[in-house]
């Protein structure tokens, strides 16, 4: 049995050497074989200088240099398909995840658990990140319909090699890797952990990114808000039949007639970039898909290993 552990890394040269050492003794607790292939997103510190050094004293350890920033999810994709464990836990490189936790989500995937997200107990951190997390995963739930998403999120997951390559045969660009993975079906179970403050550095985590996934998450699994786009268009229909009563009985006031118009003009044409806005969003992303441009390009690898994308062989010796 052997398992792979994968790190998506941005800017996170000082905390990666301490999540080796945790690593090395949660893999070496639960007597288990296992590897550790971590994805420099493009990172503008020394992460990749910090990453060969790991590889160079353990052969366990690999990495990959993402040619340009794609983001977390697109990092976490690549790190799917370089894969070879039985199995693979999704961790992140800043320590908020502790490895410990791992004896549970095994103890899970050994007695036939697919897919074992670890959900959070505690949150710690700014405000305005658990306020955003929480909003997010509420429309995940009652907008976008997936009920079974843990309410306080999970964004550190187990799941079995049957699940890689199933996973594997989705080339969406634009999408969330957690709300794809929930929404593949198998067995999924939980564990809780309590998150941790982040060890060094600070979050890549922008509000521009945030936005993005809120937007990828919901237009890649929910008509919802072309739904509400129509359902919103039949309302304004309904209305304007006593708004045009309205105004025919303000017609003694011009003053009020034309104010009254103008409102309406607004308030319309207001909708209707909306709605434009929200079927733009839908097709932006089909002719993205259309175009079949690779997700990722691997600027540098390091360690001894085999990788295989969905259009191409690289050795990294």
């Amino acid at each position: 049995m052997r398992l792979t552990i994968v790190t998506p890394a941005f800017n996170e040269a000082e905390s990666l050497p301490a999540l080796y050492l945790r690593l090395a003794a949660a893999a070496s607790a639960v007597g288990v074989d296992w590897e550790w292939v971590i994805v420099d997103d493009h990172s503008q510190d020394g992460t990749f200088e910090v990453i060969e050094g790991l590889a160079a004293r353990d052969r366990r350890v690999r990495g990959l240099r993402l040619a340009r920033n794609s983001g977390s999810h697109v990092a976490i994709t690549c790190g799917l398909h370089h894969a070879s464990g039985d199995a693979a836990v999704m961790m992140a490189g800043d320590l908020q995840d502790p490895p410990e936790t791992l004896a549970a989500m095994l103890d899970r995937w050994r007695r036939g658990a697919q897919v074992v997200w670890a959900v959070r107990r505690t949150r710690p951190g700014e405000r305005h990140h658990t306020t955003f997390a929480a909003l997010y995963y509420w429309i995940m739930r009652r907008v976008v319909g997936m009920t079974e998403m843990p309410a306080r999120g999970a964004d550190f997951f187990l799941v079995d090699r049957v699940v890689i390559e199933a996973f594997r045969r989705y080339e969406e660009r634009n999408v969330s890797v957690l709300a794809l993975i929930m929404s593949l079906g198998f067995r999924q179970e939980f564990v809780e952990y309590d998150k941790q403050p982040r060890v060094a550095g600070r979050s890549g985590w922008t509000l521009a990114k945030k936005i993005k996934l809120v937007i990828d998450s919901v237009t890649a699994f929910s008509a919802f808000p072309i739904r509400l786009c129509s359902i919103a268009g039949v309302l304004l229909l309904a209305a304007s039949i006593p708004v045009g009563l309205f105004g025919l009985a303000l017609l003694p006031s011009l003053g009020s007639g034309l104010l009254l118009m103008v409102a309406l003009v607004l308030g319309l044409g207001g909708l209707q970039m909306l709605a434009l806005g929200m079927v733009g969003e839908y097709v932006f992303r089909a002719v993205d898909e259309a175009r079949r441009r690779p997700p990722w390009l691997i600027e540098r690898g390091t360690g001894r290993m085999t990788a295989s994308g969905s259009a191409e062989k690289l050795r990294v010796e």
